[in-house]
């Protein structure tokens, strides 16, 4: 399987980059993909959420009133949930969301969502490039000359290049990660994946049975 590799000008080049099998024309597996996406907006959470119970809330050491006598309901404390400012019963409590899986089923579920991409021909390969200062206008001109300037983008680096970075994080819809550090839900979040021809490489390495 090849894929084309196109200039920053927005042509293609008269290479094809190679891509394996086994990272980019895997079966895809919803269900592995709902898990890495599922788990990765669950660990995302703080999980601070927190109320007082009756214990907590200030007050109520002393019985209201004699248990007999008043015509009205018995009362121990005003600390009660039954009273205005009293505790909450079962209310949140800070705790965590983490969900852990396997470095197996996180790998498929990355190479499920990149072969979608590639079957829906939403992914493209671009030549590796850096800028000598950050400049957005330039950033821009290259998603303009490939034609992606209102989708929702997301740009594969093969390595941390920090111009490149500073370049495009103030452009909507365009997120830039690492190879090594994108997720599933990166790839199920964009509406095309754009991938330096160095980290192709890198993902059939990394990403390869």
């Amino acid at each position: 399987m090849k894929l084309d590799v196109y200039k920053i000008d927005g042509t293609k080049s008269e290479e094809q980059i190679q891509l394996k099998k086994d990272v980019f024309g895997v079966e895809p597996n919803d269900h592995v993909i709902w898990r890495a996406v599922t788990a990765e907006l669950s660990n995302q959470r703080l999980g601070l959420a927190a109320t007082k119970n009756r214990s907590m809330v200030r007050g109520g050491g002393k019985k209201p009133w004699r248990q007999k006598g008043r015509g009205t309901a018995r009362a121990g404390t005003i600390r009660s949930p039954l009273w205005v400012g009293g505790g909450r019963v079962f209310g949140p409590q800070p705790h965590t969301y983490k969900k852990k899986l396997p470095k197996k089923v996180k790998r498929l579920a990355r190479c499920s969502a990149l072969s979608y991409k590639v079957q829906e021909k939403n992914m493209m390969v671009i030549e590796d490039f850096s800028f000598d200062e950050p400049k957005t206008k330039k950033m821009s001109g290259i998603l303009s000359s490939l034609n992606l300037t209102d989708k929702k983008i997301l740009f594969v680096l093969n390595d941390t290049d920090k111009n490149v970075y500073l370049s495009g994080r103030n452009i909507p819809k365009l997120s830039i990660k690492r190879a090594a550090e994108f997720s599933t839900y990166d790839i199920v979040n964009a509406e095309k994946v754009v991938v330096q021809k160095g980290a192709v490489k890198m993902l059939n390495e990394d990403l390869s049975k």
